[in-house]
């Protein structure tokens, strides 16, 4: 059960003064809801709080560190990003002095031992597991952002230390509103005890919402009857919108709103101004420009590509958009220059240092990941202060970061999820919009929705009304969770401890609705068997057959794409460079050449090809559904580069020119044994269905119509049983497959009931493909390599590509021993990939080795502008991956056993650490 801590003394109330006290230190009295929720910890309570962004949740986060402060006692004080456990540590020490608060994360060490620590969600875990010495005297652990604990990715975390911190360590969970409040405090009860929930809906500042159409800034609600619906002067200014081409001049309308609901206090919009062409709509100039005149800056505009907020300040350079006075932009770009001092001069072009500067002079900046850190800070720390007024972020920018603002805009309502594009959704839109409305600032806030092709007032209206954000577990264990439990625990008490998550929780919650459900069902099928009786036969055995003949009808259709990707997985292994094939794809029909031959991966040959648009892309026989034939050959050139844009569209150009009147070959279909055998199974049934006696009943279909009803809701109900029958257990069940996977792998012992040797090793190893790391430290993977190899081989567990194509196909490397290491890694990966299957667990996602070659030129000492060269990794992007790196190189260089490739960990670390990368830490 919970890890035992060596301070066992039980939670206790304070003296109440103590709040009393804290509150003095603030020049504004508390809401109800803080006061609540600060009571709750004075009272020796943990405590939920879920409340609107803005509202200052984090002011009874901050009372649990007054209190330890006060009482003798610990808080930590826990985030799930980097940059807003600095933004926390900055704040607390200014509050209560350096010397008192501590700061850990995956990039520094400060004061650790303090009586306050800031640190990321994972460090806490690793303290936990590792049973840490710092863990003595822990008397509050704030989680801030426990919402977080739905992340698919990172979301385990919160629940794992929320199972495991001793019983008598007060968690107070600040989140954002979600609608399931209630259900999270009363998990949070069963494992933590006594917890207080504590929900406030109200926004300090009130939030109107606009959409932009041209330049008009128009409500997106009006009152009716008491009752909010879609302005209807806004469905007019859309319409009209659309019925113009190339419009004069126009003027900015306020439709729907009274004077002084917008802009400063008792400043009316402004008068008209040039509008552009309507039908493209504004630019991103002429939005800041409006809301300027308007009043409604500082004014965050979310765009959702890194590319786009960097265009967006590069579009207001070439406007000449100024928002600050000179005076004030030659400050800013003097303390600029003081915060970059260590960065390498030589770097500054590759790094945008002298765009990211003139917009800052102009009160303007982009802020995403792709960003060097140093940069991003710089840009909150600006626009936190007011003196800065328009950013141009990215959806990271809502996670926590206190960077509020007058305005929100949202361009588009549509973003990349990480794997495909995809609406942006009701918890989104109000995390993203939230940000509007500086308390004790602003009278209140907008959110502004450009209007476009793909956006109408009602989908808006939508996201803007919906109020119902459910929080759902992401809960699963890992492999070195699982170690790390049977080695504290044991197997059996990790498997019940593991059954006290939110995720089993909830799963069991929802088994009792189904239970419900079933039991009706149940009732419904007994009314539709007597519905299609028949009177000349079985009717039920008549629809029995109707239904076989169905699925073999399928089977064969099933069998047949399954024998056409066969050949075609064949036919794409016989190709050779140079071969010109046509891609059957209806309307992507096309040809396309074959660049290079991967070596097979499991089997399956996936050459790299040109297409007729100048794209490339790995075919796989999913692309072409069937065999394939050669229908001409043309020569690559030698020193072809895919990546070159301009080489790709010529060679393009040539395969179109070409093959112009090429015509693609017959191709046989596949026949086998099993499709003549279902074809003839087909033939049987139908044979059988015509003798049938109740095939000739007058009331035949309508018969067939309640026995399809039938058959439907006996899917239903079958289907709702294995659902309770997977729910029931599900996570320990989870973590017993993952256990005997360990255990087949030898990290655990035969029995799957004490760790071994190996498994110490997985124990330290805290990343998410730790089992892939584990063993190829086990083969021997990167024994051998020196420091820059091994960075660089290291580099293809970390990284994950951004592209839409997936890793690089060929990635360049930078020497045999690194390929050679790189493919032992491939190699391991798939021995987990077909373990992991048989396990029935989630296999590892696939390495990539696409920066192997940026990341060992950088250990070997090349300027940043070299290694970058031909990548497509922002400066951003690299000093992020590096970061990740290290961590891992670090974890690499702590390990026991394994001397060699410790020493060259070390020695790595210290290579990477260098220009852009080291002038990030926090000191």
């Amino acid at each position: 059960m919970p890890v035992p801590s060596t301070d066992n003394s039980p939670r206790r109330a304070f003296d109440s003064t103590h709040l009393d006290r804290f509150a003095e230190g603030y020049d504004f009295p508390l809401d109800d809801f803080q006061r609540a929720g600060c009571e709750a910890v004075q009272n020796g309570h943990g405590v939920l709080v879920a409340a609107p962004t803005g509202a200052g949740k984090t002011l009874v986060g901050e009372f649990a560190a007054y209190l330890a402060l006060h009482t003798g006692r610990k808080t930590f004080y826990t985030t799930p990003i980097k940059a807003l456990s600095n933004q926390k540590y900055t704040d607390l020490a200014a509050r209560h002095g350096a010397d008192k608060v501590g700061l850990l994360t995956g990039d520094s060490s400060i004061n650790g031992e303090a009586p306050v620590v800031v640190m990321t969600t994972e460090v806490l875990r690793n303290m936990l597991y590792a049973g840490s010495d710092t863990l003595d005297g822990l008397g509050f652990v704030v989680m801030d952002e426990v919402h977080y604990l739905a992340d698919r990715f990172r979301g385990a975390v919160w629940e794992e230390v929320i199972i495991q911190l001793p019983q008598q360590v007060q968690v107070v969970s600040l989140s954002a509103t979600v609608s399931n409040a209630e259900e999270f405090g009363e998990w949070l009860r069963t494992v933590r005890g006594d917890t207080e929930v504590i929900v406030e809906e109200h926004r300090p500042v009130p939030l109107w919402q606009h959409m932009m159409v041209g330049q008009n800034l128009v409500d997106l609600f009006a009152e009716s009857g008491g009752e909010k619906t879609v302005n209807p002067e806004l469905r007019q200014r859309i319409s009209a919108f659309r019925q113009r081409d190339d419009g004069p001049r126009g003027v900015r309308m306020d439709a729907g709103a009274p004077r002084g609901r917008r802009g400063r206090p008792g400043k009316a919009p402004s008068g008209p101004v040039r509008s552009g062409r309507p039908s493209r709509g504004p630019s991103r100039a002429e939005v800041i420009d409006a809301l300027d005149k308007d009043g409604l800056l500082p004014a965050i505009t979310f765009i959702f590509s890194r590319v786009g907020c960097d265009a967006a300040v590069s579009q207001l350079l070439a406007w000449g958009t100024r928002l600050i006075a000179p005076q004030e932009g030659e400050r800013i770009r003097r303390l600029v220059e003081e915060r970059i001092a260590t960065l390498p001069e030589e770097d500054l072009t590759v790094l945008g240092y002298f765009d990211f500067v003139e917009g800052l002079t102009r009160g303007f900046a982009a802020h995403h990941a792709g960003m060097l850190p140093t940069f991003r800070e710089i840009v909150e720390e600006l626009f936190s202060a007011g003196r800065i007024q328009a950013v141009f972020a990215t959806e990271t920018l809502a996670l926590g970061i206190n960077m509020p603002a007058r305005t929100v805009v949202l361009e588009k309502l549509v973003k990349f999820n990480g794997e495909a594009h995809a609406p942006v959704t009701p918890a989104e839109y109000t995390q993203l919009t939230g940000r509007a409305g500086r308390r004790g600032i602003d009278f209140e806030g907008h959110a502004v929705v450009l209007f476009g092709r793909d956006v109408d007032p009602e989908s808006v209206a939508g996201l803007a009304s919906t109020r119902t954000y459910p929080l759902n577990s992401s809960f699963v264990p890992t492999s070195n969770m699982a170690v790390n439990l049977v080695d504290r625990l044991g197997r059996g008490p990790a498997r019940e401890t593991l059954e006290s998550s939110f995720a089993q929780f909830q799963a069991d919650r929802s088994v009792v609705g189904h239970a419900r459900s079933i039991k009706r069902n149940e009732e419904g099928l007994e009314g539709y068997a007597e519905a299609m009786r028949c009177h000349l036969g079985d009717f039920e055995e008549y629809a029995a057959l109707r239904r076989e003949l169905s699925d073999a009808e399928k089977q064969l259709s099933r069998r047949t794409s399954s024998a056409n990707t066969a050949a075609a997985a064949v036919a794409l292994s016989k190709l050779a460079v140079g071969d010109v094939i046509r891609i059957p794809q209806g309307r992507k029909d096309g040809l396309a050449l074959v660049l290079s031959m991967d070596a097979p991966r499991r089997g399956l040959a996936q050459p790299y090809v040109l297409t007729e648009d100048a794209r490339t892309k790995r075919l796989t026989e999913q692309d072409v559904r069937g065999p394939v034939a050669t229908v001409g050959n043309l020569p690559v050139p030698k020193r072809f580069n895919h990546r070159d844009r301009k080489a790709r569209a010529d060679l393009a150009s040539t395969l179109r020119i070409k093959m112009r009147d090429v015509r693609p070959g017959q191709v046989e279909a596949p026949d086998t044994e099993e499709l003549r055998r279902l074809n003839a199974r087909v033939g049987e049934l139908r044979e059988q269905l015509r003798r049938h006696p109740c095939h000739d009943c007058p009331y035949r279909e309508q018969h067939a119509r309640w026995a399809e009803r039938w058959w439907k809701l006996r899917r239903e109900t079958d289907g709702l049983q294995k659902m309770v029958d997977g729910r029931t257990h599900s996570v320990a069940r989870t973590f017993e497959r993952v256990c005997d996977q360990l255990a087949e792998l030898g990290f655990l012992s035969a029995d799957g009931q004490s760790v071994t040797a190996d498994g110490r090793t997985l124990q330290r190893i805290f990343a998410e493909k730790d089992l892939l790391v584990a063993e190829c430290l086990r083969q021997d993977v990167w024994k051998g390599l020196d420091a820059p190899s091994l960075a660089s081989a290291v580099s293809a567990i970390v990284h994950q590509s951004r592209s839409k194509d997936g890793p690089d196909p060929d990635p360049r490397m930078p020497g045999k021993d690194v390929a050679e290491a790189v493919q032992r890694q491939y190699d391991v990966w798939e021995g987990l990939l077909e373990q992991a299957k048989r396990h029935h667990l989630t296999p590892p996602s696939e390495p990539d080795a696409s920066i192997a070659w940026a990341i060992h030129r950088w250990a070997a000492g090349q300027r940043l502008e070299t290694v970058l060269r031909g990548s497509e990794l922002t400066a951003g992007d690299f000093v992020r991956r590096c970061k990740q790196i290290i961590d891992l190189l670090d974890q690499l260089a702590d390990l026991d056993g394994y001397p060699a490739v410790s020493a060259s960990a070390k020695r790595a670390v210290d290579l990477l650490l260098r220009g852009v990368v080291a002038a990030d830490r926090l000191d």
